[in-house]
């Protein structure tokens, strides 16, 4: 695949400058926009970008990158070149991603139209380019962290949707990568950036009620039937345009089956885990915020008892609840019982927070200010914009890969603890269950070959 060499600001002016003294019928005239004025993101400054993973959550991220008058789009990758079986039925791949940037720019330039997206399958084509700054990671689980830390080592910026990994070993393999190799890093964690979140947790921290001593997360049930007749679980041949093997990647080969891939995923301990992990990149992140705890996790798991789907393919948790004991005895409850999202509960009072929503008792709580003096948390307008804000300041992001990590490892260790039926004790610092090999067993799976980490 070609590369597009990367034009600065000077090397575009000196060449318009050279074109300008050549000229002898007419002056060259340069746009206004190609040089940043009257309010516009000069070509030279903008932050390049590709997407991996154009399926169902990243068709949706591309769409509020491309928003951002800082970013400019150069490609995007996806192992489906276009196919249905995504959200609500949708057409979803490669070309359809493709196709949305073209247009995107075509409405915006002068002429009217614009070609300048690459497509392609191999997330190996857009690692190598040097003139992309920053990649969107949306694939199924199982690929995040060979992605991350690909990503990590070719020096690109990195958003990665949640959940950040498929194992606790490969949330510390990313979050250790990001470290050593200096990359700014978004975890798609949104409720990082509601402020309705962020106020909620800054009236805990400030301790409106009282000594903190359980936070419970509610999260979905259930296993959604996106098709589990026989028509949609027995194997069948590949889609053309569809790259099977590299969608399976490191993990084990299974044949294909419109019930595996797509929007299905998430069902299947292969690639996923199931509702624990999908709204555990949500609820317990906020819980950790609320906290404090966001960057250990706890001492214990206990009293872990889940109900999983029973095929004939899906096999993750569809009924769940488990326990956590944390240093200093704060409790943590992740259940598919409790009441939706989060909710903090102390001596003095009790405050459950959403996306945009907050309730409270004593209702006087709703009102309280947080002085100036107190704790401020990290205040973020807006989850897309605060990672490109971050990647030209150089600063932390409002869902860093540490706290990323650390949040995740919550619904982890639920899986874990209700696979092995048993309590566990978990040492947080060295991430290890003590003196218990069958449970360490559950921190990492083997890559299929040739995939490693």
């Amino acid at each position: 695949m070609p590369k597009s060499p990367r034009i600065t600001r000077r090397s575009f002016l000196r060449r318009t400058a050279a074109a300008a003294g050549a000229a002898v019928a007419a002056p060259l005239i340069v746009p206004g926009s190609c040089l940043g004025l009257a309010g516009t993101v000069a070509p030279s400054n903008r932050i390049t970008m590709a997407f991996v993973g154009t399926g169902n959550q990243g068709t949706g991220d591309l769409g509020g990158f491309l928003s951002d008058d800082r970013v400019q789009v150069l490609a995007v990758c996806d192992v489906n070149r276009e196919g249905p079986g995504y959200w609500g039925g949708s057409v979803r791949g490669a070309e359809p991603a493709r196709k949305t940037v073209d247009d995107h720019y075509s409405r915006r330039s002068r002429t009217g139209a614009y070609k300048g997206c690459d497509a392609t399958w191999d997330f190996r084509e857009i690692l190598g380019r040097a003139d992309i700054d920053a990649v969107e990671i949306a694939t199924p689980d199982h690929w995040h962290a060979i992605l991350v830390v690909e990503a990590a080592r070719a020096g690109k910026d990195i958003f990665c949707q949640k959940p950040l990994s498929l194992t606790i070993a490969e949330g510390r393999a990313m979050s250790n990568a990001v470290a050593r190799y200096g990359r700014v890093f978004q975890c798609g964690s949104q409720r990082r950036s509601d402020s309705k979140c962020r106020r909620a947790c800054e009236l805990v921290r400030n301790g409106r009620i009282g000594k903190l001593h359980t936070v419970r997360c509610g999260l979905p049930g259930g296993t959604p039937d996106y098709g589990q007749t026989a028509q949609f679980t027995s194997p069948e041949p590949v889609p053309e345009g569809f790259h099977y093997d590299r969608w399976l990647g490191p993990a084990p080969w299974a044949p294909y089956c419109r019930a595996r891939v797509g929007v299905n995923f998430r069902w299947l301990l292969d690639y996923s885990g199931g509702q624990v992990t999908d709204w555990g990149g949500h609820y317990p992140d906020v819980g950790q915020w609320g906290a404090g705890t966001e960057r250990t996790g706890p001492v214990e798991v206990r009293n872990a008892k889940g109900t999983f789907a029973k095929g004939p393919l899906y096999d993750t948790a569809t009924d769940y609840s488990f326990e956590f004991v944390f240093a200093g005895g704060l409790k943590f409850i992740i259940s598919s019982r409790e009441r939706g999202a989060t909710t903090f509960q102390g001596d003095q009072g009790w405050i459950w927070c959403d996306m945009g929503g907050m309730d409270a008792e004593p209702k006087s709580l709703l009102k309280e200010n947080i002085r100036p003096d107190e704790i401020h948390l990290y205040e973020s307008s807006g989850h897309f914009r605060n990672f490109i804000d971050c990647v030209i300041s150089r600063r932390e992001c409002a869902a860093p890969v540490e706290v990323a990590h650390r949040s995740i490892t919550l619904g982890h260790l639920g899986n874990i603890a209700m696979r092995l039926g048993r309590d566990l004790k978990w040492d947080p610092a060295a991430e290890r269950f003590p003196d218990d090999e069958e449970a360490n067993r559950f921190l990492s799976r083997p890559y299929r070959a040739p995939w490693t980490l």
